[in-house]
């Protein structure tokens, strides 16, 4: 699952720091899935009136266009699964019992998908570095570390990002 790997959060005055270096690796990651022929899941997040992300808007876009055969779900709630009560049926009548989730942002939209897929019955991945954020209470780089300690605690199976494997 890619998760809100949008033009808000990559381009121009709304961009992460580092957003250049992580569009390159959400590209590096997209391309061994579909290099590896598994499904993806292209996750869009749907913000209110005047948001960097709402509907419709340049923000709003999708950094990466799906390829045919891959969907696109939209989501209001940092969990996907919350806006999409049927995805997980869908995910699992595929096949698919373990999702890598990658995307923005560490401590919102990646962390409750995460959590989301393990109360369905999914094992999870999330690369290490293949999730980012803003600064906040802490550093964005603080907040990665954070998110990821506190998912690996949940169950979540973190890797570094060149160990990632598909199949």
């Amino acid at each position: 699952m890619l998760l809100d790997v949008q033009r808000d959060m990559l381009e121009g005055e709304t961009a992460i720091a580092g957003a250049e270096e992580f569009r390159r690796v959400m590209g590096e990651l997209l391309e061994a899935a579909r290099d590896a022929g598994v499904p993806i899941v292209h996750v869009q997040n749907d913000g209110g009136p005047g948001d960097p992300d709402e509907p419709g808007t340049r923000g709003w876009e999708l950094v990466f266009p799906p390829a045919p055969g891959e969907p696109v779900v939209r989501k209001d709630d940092p969990d996907t699964f919350l806006s999409n009560p049927a995805l997980a049926d869908v995910l699992h009548a595929m096949g698919v019992d373990t999702l890598i989730v990658a995307g923005l942002q560490s401590e919102l939209c990646v962390q409750a998908t995460a959590l989301g897929a393990l109360e369905r019955g999914f094992a999870v991945v999330v690369p290490s570095g293949a999730h980012a954020t803003y600064d906040g209470e802490l550093t964005a780089d603080g907040i990665a570390e954070r998110v990821s300690l506190e998912l690996d605690a949940a169950g979540v199976e973190i890797v570094e990002l060149d160990d990632v494997t598909f199949g």
